[in-house]
């Protein structure tokens, strides 16, 4: 399935729900689904900075696609994390970085959020992007010492 794909069934999943308290009953349901991080990875080195929750993202690349996990100590944002993580997860950096979050203004998460939230969530897909950076560079630069 393409990242617009699963974007578009994001937001069809969303519109079934009219009420936000459902909405965000539904992010809790959808953060029980994450891939837990490994514990050697729950360290400083991968809180993303900028949550009001503490939130770790891991990503590991196996030369072609991207696999993220993730933990975080409040639901709601284990929820947000794991609705990203189903849109990027087993995609190529290039895939990742060409692609556009619009869905999430489309299912009203960055305005029905806190703000500290909100910016919690740019964080997040912004760590997401730069992992996908360095993995692009990397393969990129390996291609060239072949």
């Amino acid at each position: 399935m393409t990242i617009e794909q699963t974007q578009q069934q994001i937001i069809d999943e969303f519109s079934m729900f009219d009420d936000w308290m459902d909405k965000y009953n539904f992010l809790i349901e959808m953060g029980k689904d994450c891939p837990i991080i490994d514990t050697q990875y729950k360290t400083n080195n991968y809180l993303i900075t900028g949550c009001q929750s503490r939130v770790w993202l891991h990503a590991s690349y196996d030369g072609n696609l991207i696999s993220f996990s993730a933990d975080s100590d409040a639901v709601i944002t284990k929820g947000i994390v794991n609705l990203l993580i189903r849109v990027f997860n087993g995609h190529s950096p290039e895939e990742i970085l060409a692609a556009d979050t619009a869905f999430l203004d489309q299912i009203g998460l960055k305005e029905h959020l806190s703000p500290t939230r909100s910016n919690g969530l740019v964080s997040m897909v912004k760590q997401m992007k730069l992992y996908a950076q360095v993995y692009h560079l990397k393969s990129t630069q390996q291609t060239k010492h072949e």
